[in-house]
């Protein structure tokens, strides 16, 4: 892949444009100067090869436009050519008009003299407009004059090289390509959402920033200490944490060292987005690295055409958003899985910011500042929005509490899309309404007394980065992974609480006691309250619910027949409970745990319980 395709402006097809007077530099600065862009893998234009005239052609006039940055090298005798003055023309109306970037070089020619045409450099300048334009009348030649003239100065002014202040050329030749690499960076890969803290390696500003892609040094460091040998490494974590970003930081950073690269971005979209997902991707690898147009017909020819025609390079690849061991050297996924069975030799985990560092980030985007404006600190440590009011704030929290940001659960969803058991699914969204910050061997106990096979089913949770062990085996999950397993279920009926599968929600959980409305539908449910606030619900109220598994009540009591509870229930976690025994009419027979603390309990049942 050029260089100079990862620009971040389509016009930009190459790097670098050199301006010169030919016959006083071709064959010695400029030709060196080519020759250190070159082979540091500067894509460089030059009009050596063009016929020169008097006006220039539409070819050189878009070989300026299209360049990244020109440097012109003004030499003693730069004016003495119309072509040259009409080339410095059109490099400074697009340094003006297109974002172009004008680095002069000072050839053995003081930069003052360029500024105010002094000397012979002026006389030649004004030599060179009168034998061009002898017969058009002193208004024209005072008119081209102004518009060269003003050139000069304003290419001159500007931060370049002095060739009489270097020690020597080579040395030079090391700084000017040093130079214009820095002023590339920003025309690679566009790394969006934190530029304005600084990523990409050059980190300082926040703490914020640091803590988003710390594991950005480790990866650099780990590639420049690796012997000349097929390397490859993953990057790891949940949806959001900046994988991508990290990869591209990364990338930017070193693929000038190697003369072969590409990254290819969104694997997973492509993949599912096209019949011939895999061909496509192995012909974009093979365009980039090798400019080949090759069409590849099958994906084991592909895998055949790749291995023979790399064999031997030295080669950069990033694959982004890699989700199967099929898709495969730097790869970023949200499944383990995948870099373990590549056999990668280092994996690096991306780490959430805990809740200073997110809301020091936040805080950057909102309001430009590392903390929140007066009267917003509370507000903004739960919501991230932008340019509002603190009443649509407000209203929109309110929202949110129920509705999570739709474009940030379609990206997190990606992985929970991506686990192909039922069994995965369920137990994900139970530990989403149920289980976060519980014992894992306790849920995982009831869980596979639901029949789940909850020992391999959380492993690939935390393989796919949608479940997280936090200390003493407690099982965690992100608040964002979380509202996406939640609004999941809520997908199912977002207007009749009694039919979603799981009822977590104060308010929605409190109905349908109150009304009687929870259907055959309904698999778990919780309802607490504080013990100032106890409540009673009739215990018909969960007759309809003949397949809920899952019940944690907290400071509710239950009257009437207890008959009504779901002979289907593994787990009650029935806290804070009113009654002296457990009631003779609650089924107990297919329970793996009844967890019954600071209740009021003083036996386990009222009547001695015989078992046939």
């Amino acid at each position: 892949m050029d260089s100079s395709s990862s620009s971040s402006n389509p016009r930009w097809i190459h790097d670098v444009f050199i301006s010169f007077r030919g016959e006083d530099t071709r064959k010695t600065f400029v030709s060196h100067l080519y020759a250190a862009l070159t082979n540091a893998g500067i894509n460089t234009y030059t009009d050596s090869q063009l016929h020169k005239g008097v006006e220039l052609g539409p070819e050189l006039s878009q070989g300026i436009e299209w360049s990244h940055i020109s440097i012109v090298v003004f030499s003693k005798r730069y004016t003495e050519s119309c072509w040259c003055l009409n080339e410095l023309k059109k490099i400074m109306e697009c340094y003006r008009t297109h974002g172009h970037v004008v680095v002069p070089v000072f050839y053995d020619v003081d930069p003052s003299v360029v500024r105010y045409q002094k000397g012979d450099f002026g006389k030649a300048l004004l030599s060179t407009a009168k034998k061009i334009y002898f017969h058009s009348g002193e208004e024209r030649l005072e008119y081209v004059l102004s518009r060269w003239t003003s050139a000069l100065t304003e290419a001159a002014n500007l931060a370049g090289w002095d060739v009489n202040n270097c020690r020597n050329e080579g040395e030079l030749m090391q700084q000017i390509v040093a130079d214009v690499l820095e002023k590339l960076d920003s025309a690679f890969l566009p790394i969006t959402g934190l530029e304005k803290l600084n990523c990409g390696g050059r980190f300082g500003k926040t703490n914020a920033a640091n803590y988003a892609h710390f594991e950005y040094y480790l990866v650099i460091e780990f590639i420049v200490t690796q012997p000349s040998k097929v390397c490859m490494m993953g990057i790891w974590g949940m949806g959001g944490l900046g994988k991508t970003t990290t990869a591209k930081a990364v990338y930017n950073q070193i693929h000038r060292k190697f003369e072969d690269k590409s990254f290819i971005e969104n694997i997973r979209e492509v993949y599912e987005k096209y019949s011939t997902g895999i061909i496509h991707l192995q012909q974009q690898l093979l365009s980039d690295i090798l400019n080949s147009k090759e069409i590849i017909h099958s994906i084991a020819s592909g895998t055949s055409t790749i291995e023979r025609r790399l064999q031997g390079k030295r080669a950069l690849v990033v694959l982004d958003d890699v989700t199967t061991i099929k898709h495969v050297l730097i790869v970023t996924t949200r499944d383990v899985r995948i870099l373990k069975l590549l056999e990668v030799d280092r994996v690096f985990t991306m780490k959430e910011m805990n809740e200073r560092e997110s809301l020091e980030l936040f805080s950057w985007h909102a309001f430009r500042r590392p903390i929140p404006i007066k009267d917003f600190s509370e507000l903004s440590r739960n919501v991230v929005l932008y340019e509002r009011t603190k009443e649509e704030w407000e209203s929109i929290l309110s929202k949110l509490e129920r509705i999570p940001n739709d474009q940030v659960q379609e990206k997190l969803r990606i992985s929970y899309d991506g686990l192909k058991d039922g069994m995965e699914k369920d137990i994900f969204l139970d530990i989403c309404c149920f289980f976060i910050g519980k014992d894992r061997a306790y849920v995982t106990e009831i869980l596979n007394g639901c029949g789940l096979h909850a020992v391999i089913g959380i492993a690939i949770l935390i393989e796919r980065s949608l479940v997280k062990m936090e200390k003493n085996n407690k099982i965690g999950m992100h608040d964002l992974i979380r509202d996406m397993g939640r609004e999941i279920v809520c997908e199912s009926s977002t207007k009749e609480p009694g039919k979603l599968s799981r009822l977590w929600f104060h308010q929605d959980a409190h109905d349908i006691l109150t009304k009687n409305s929870g259907t055959e539908t309904v698999e778990g449910l919780i309802l607490r309250f504080e013990r100032t606030s106890r409540v009673c619900f009739s215990a018909d109220s969960f007759k309809e619910m003949k397949n809920l598994r899952l019940l944690q009540l907290d400071n509710v009591d239950l009257t009437g027949d207890y008959g009504y509870l779901s002979k289907e229930l593994r787990w009650v976690h029935w806290q804070k409970s009113a009654f002296r025994y457990i009631p003779d009419d609650l089924y107990l027979g297919n329970l793996v745990v009844i967890d019954l603390k600071h209740s009021n309990i003083k036996q386990v049942w009222n009547e001695t319980k015989v078992e046939f």
